[in-house]
């Protein structure tokens, strides 16, 4: 009797027939499904009603932790990161926890210290991780070196990772070819993986290049072979199936609600697929549909404002020609609508691909998407006719000089030698192991934090995390008030808010007139432009005195100098938690090119500066930006501080 035969004849339960070879499934929904769809909003709270009916479907494993979990969590969820392993392993006790790891970068976006390293891996086994899969954006494993040595002595299972992509439109070429990805296998058997899993973070994978690279790989080592793989172009449930008989291992999948765009491919479709097949998962159809029932219902409504429903495919084709990833695509959408620059997209996708090649042809996987991307938006954005790179970002510097690994080919060396101009470390690429550069950290953290810092693991965030961390440890232990945008939305909350559109679009809200305060004596008149049009408005500030600040920039520019004439007003105060200095004098205004983080000023209140100089480093997209002095002089007033969000055009220093 043929397989099709019999799994007509099969009952659609729980109780069929055990497969020979059945197909292993690791469940991605509480870590890459929320972060490809919502931006890594997924809330503790909104895992627990799922926790034990997941448990109970017999996955591989249950991906909960690592990528952007860590580094959203505490900035925009004002939750523990750690707490959350501890408390999903109280629902969750028969499946492994797996995690993504990057390498020497763990869950950041630099490589870090071996002292770090080694603490980071030691903890995170030690509150519940089972599974570390291993990656290194540029497929360099010596920065694998350290983070394996750890996850080995806490005797927990190591997967290594090949990021996979492109030189070609199809598996080929002088670099990313068939040999390329059999070496980096071989490699990492011999570094003792448990575990092998292709990488593809952009759905490039196609179904007979998938076929032939899992064919090749299970002839050439031993561990299993594992296929990670995103929708978001489409292909991954035909490139899963020919991987499947090609005897791939795992799979990766996610629970439908939390499927497909730029996530992965649903496991339901995949478990009916295989239904009596010598793959056949053996999971229960209906406990899936059960769980999908909950989500879909009862926990996704909260996050659909963070949903894109500007889009009508889920397939969006083009990745296969810039090849960035979903969650990167969207970061740079974002950054160019925030900066009014959104008719540049198409600009950004034609620029991206000479960008990477510059960068020695690196897969576009975090943090190198992001380096790559942020890096091409400056260059669309700032570049002039007759200069290219005309402001470089921290994390290409780094890059330039060896700080993330080998590139898969020379990077460009005129971009490398501009790059490394007055580069701190030196202006020649070191060839060794990068963490051998890097001092330890953590004692120079932990004198920096003091006492915010209760236990170990608080301490290990702010190492990582200096910002964001120190600002999420006040909240954590009441030093400072949590603000609304960081708290959860209530289902309660949901219904609210959609009666309210229901109401508007039937034109049943009534505008409710108020009565306007009266006006103080510190109501000033303003000449406000919009276009070819001309306002007058006044202002009446409510709260401290007003700091210098200036109008939105017409166009964007690398480090905007405007004189600022005697006696000049603000346009409007700029919310700063200290009251910097207010100046209304003579000077030069540093004004922000893009809306970022400040992360720190380099120089003070009456410090000398020289044109070059830096005076303050902007994180935008979580790429750093050292924004330089225009002219000569000193530092009249600093407008922010650490930690503090700016928009596009804000005045972040005064030169006199």
């Amino acid at each position: 009797m043929s397989d099709q035969v019999k799994m007509t004849a099969l009952k659609y339960d729980s109780t069929r027939p055990k497969a020979k070879n059945p197909i292993k499934i690791m469940d991605l929904s509480l870590r890459d499904g929320h972060q490809s769809l919502f931006a890594t909003r997924g809330r503790t709270e909104d895992m627990i009603p799922v926790a034990e009916m997941m448990d109970d479907i017999g996955f591989w494993a249950i991906e909960t932790w690592g990528g952007a979990t860590f580094d959203t969590m505490h900035r925009f969820l004002n939750e523990d990161p750690w707490e959350r392993l501890r408390t999903l392993k109280r629902y969750i006790k028969k499946t492994p926890f797996s995690m993504l790891l990057r390498a020497q970068n763990l869950v950041g976006y630099r490589n870090y210290a071996d002292d770090l390293a080694f603490a980071f891996v030691d903890r995170a086994a030690e509150n519940g991780m089972d599974v570390f899969r291993t990656f290194d954006a540029l497929n360099d494993y010596r920065n694998f070196e350290t983070v394996v040595k750890q996850i080995k002595k806490s005797g927990k299972h190591f997967q290594g990772c090949i990021c996979y992509t492109l030189t070609e439109p199809r598996l080929g070429g002088e670099v990313y070819n068939l040999d390329y990805y059999i070496k980096k296998a071989k490699d990492l058997e011999s570094m003792g993986a448990d575990s092998i899993c292709i990488k593809d973070m952009a759905g490039l994978i196609a179904p007979y290049d998938a076929y032939a690279l899992v064919k090749a790989l299970k002839e050439a080592v031993k561990a299993p072979i594992h296929l990670h793989s995103h929708f978001t172009s489409g292909m991954s449930p035909m490139s899963h199936l020919k991987a499947i008989e090609a005897g791939v291992d795992i799979i990766d999948t996610c629970m439908t609600p939390y499927a497909y765009r730029t996530s992965h491919a649903a496991l339901e479709p995949l478990v009916m697929a295989l239904l009596g097949t010598n793959r056949d998962t053996g999971f229960d159809i209906k406990k899936l549909a059960a769980i999908n029932e909950i989500l879909e219902k009862e926990i996704l409504p909260k996050y659909k404002h963070l949903l894109d429903d500007s889009k009508v495919s889920i397939i969006d084709i083009n990745v296969l020609l810039h090849q960035t990833p979903g969650g990167m695509l969207s970061n740079l959408v974002n950054q160019l609508r925030e900066m009014d620059a959104l008719d540049k997209i198409d600009e950004v996708y034609k620029e991206l691909p000479r960008v990477r090649k510059d960068l020695g042809q690196i897969p576009l996987v975090t943090p190198t998407s992001q380096i790559v991307g942020v890096q091409t938006v400056n260059n669309v954005l700032h570049d002039t006719p007759d200069e290219r790179y005309k402001m470089i970002t921290g994390q290409v510097k780094d890059l330039c000089f060896g700080l993330y690994g080998k590139t898969a080919v020379p990077i460009n060396a005129e971009l490398q030698k501009k790059a490394l101009k007055g580069y701190p470390r030196g202006e020649t690429p070191i060839t060794c192991r990068p963490a051998e550069v890097l001092a330890p950290e953590l004692e120079k953290a932990k004198a920096e934090i003091g006492d915010l810092a209760v236990d170990f693991d608080d301490l290990i965030l702010y190492a990582i995390y200096p910002v964001t961390g120190k600002k999420f440890l006040e909240w954590k232990y009441g030093k400072a008030e949590v603000p609304a945008s960081v708290k959860p939305i209530t289902m309660e909350e949901v219904k609210r808010k959609d009666e309210i559109i229901k109401k508007a679009k039937a034109g049943l809200l009534v505008e409710k007139k108020t009565t306007a305060p009266p006006k103080s004596d510190r109501v000033r008149t303003f000449n406000v432009f919009v276009d070819n049009e001309h306002f007058s408005v006044d202002v009446d500030p409510t709260g401290d005195a007003p700091v210098v600040s200036v109008p939105k920039a017409a166009a964007p520019v690398a480090a905007a100098a405007v004189a600022a004439p005697a006696a000049a007003a603000p346009s409007a105060a700029v919310a700063a938690p200290a009251a910097p200095a207010v100046h209304t004098g003579p000077g030069t205004l540093l004004l922000a090119p893009m809306p970022g983080m400040i992360v720190k000023y380099e120089k003070n209140i009456g410090d000398k500066v020289s044109k070059g100089d830096t005076i303050v480093v902007l994180e935008a997209m979580k790429m750093e930006n050292a924004l330089s002095a225009p002219c000569d002089g000193t530092i009249q007033a600093t407008n922010f501080k650490s930690g503090d969000n700016v928009a596009k055009g804000a005045a972040l220093c005064v030169i006199g």
